[in-house]
């Protein structure tokens, strides 16, 4: 009989002061960490105020990515990973002359093929997708990609995105540099650089769907190199339920409260301009919670 032993999952210690920081500086909700990493808010909350001070290594590297900093920058400095290396055994003499000449050979091989490799296989920036959970019909809802330049890229790449049909772009930052006659194709065109990229953008629910279906986005990103198109599938969120729900209502109990509202704000500022009504937002954060109808959209309940 066979005895399968399993190893448990390893775990690492996070720096929660570090998480925290990085976060603000570059302007992440905890929203938006939460969603790349698979988790909820209060456990981003809970990482940033060192309540779990060990995590599995997995979610580690998850939120060190959505971060968009290498996993060592957000771990306690006592914990950083360390892979000691056996030191190699001394060759004789005799065995250092019966290798050198075919090492040598077979280092020049590999030099010139990573240089030819490295142009023709330039890596594809990585993306990832938050949008809200829930929309009302006729409701600006927003969107936002962020993307993540791999190691030295400088390449410029296309960004696109897929609309459900009769989905409507109101506007984007930056503009858009085309849309396909249905509208529902968006594309941009962004320019070489190292920094990491955010495209944001508005786009209005059909007045009359479906209420409780779900709505799809998809997208890609295309970066061409030397005669080949590569291609890279936006992740992140995909799918937004259709019902009578405020976008910046996360969990859809017919009210914005505290934990909710931060988020809305920091959506509301990074795309201003674009259409979204903050106002709303605030009375139903002020008020009781909010109902909506067809006729009337949303009515705040005092």
């Amino acid at each position: 009989m066979e005895k399968s032993e399993k190893a448990a999952a390893p775990s690492v210690a996070i720096d929660g002061a570090r998480i925290k920081s990085v976060r603000e500086t570059k302007k992440l909700t905890q929203l938006y960490v939460a969603n790349v990493v698979g988790v909820t808010t209060d456990t981003i909350s809970r990482w940033e105020n060192n309540r779990y001070p060990s995590i599995k290594r997995d979610n580690a590297e998850k939120l060190a990515s959505a971060l968009e900093v290498d996993l060592p920058d957000i771990l306690r400095q006592e914990e950083a990973p360390e892979f000691p290396v056996p030191p190699p055994a001394t060759p004789t003499r005799r065995t250092e002359r019966r290798l050198l000449l075919p090492g040598l050979a077979a280092l020049v091989l590999v030099l010139l093929g990573v240089h030819f490799l490295s142009r023709a296989l330039a890596p594809v920036p990585s993306a990832v997708r938050w949008a809200p959970h829930f929309a009302a019909p006729g409701e600006i809802i927003p969107v936002q990609i962020k993307i993540t330049r791999k190691g030295a890229e400088n390449s410029g790449f296309i960004l696109k995105e897929n609309l459900p049909h009769g989905w409507r772009l109101v506007s984007a930052l930056p503009t858009s540099s085309s849309a396909d006659p249905s509208g529902t194709g968006i594309k941009w065109l962004i320019p070489g650089g190292s920094a990491s990229v955010t495209v944001s953008y508005a786009v209005q629910v059909p007045a009359s769907p479906i209420l409780h279906d779900e709505a799809r986005l998809s997208g890609e990103i295309v970066l061409h190199s030397g005669a080949l198109n590569r291609t890279e599938p936006v992740g992140g969120d995909s799918g937004i339920r259709i019902g009578a729900y405020h976008w910046a209502d996360t969990n859809g109990d017919g009210r914005i409260d505290d934990d909710e509202i931060m988020p809305a704000y920091y959506i509301c500022e990074d795309m201003k301009g674009l259409g979204l009504d903050w106002k709303t937002i605030e009375a139903i954060w002020s008020g009781k919670g909010y109902t909506w109808d067809a006729q009337s959209g949303f009515s705040v309940r005092k």
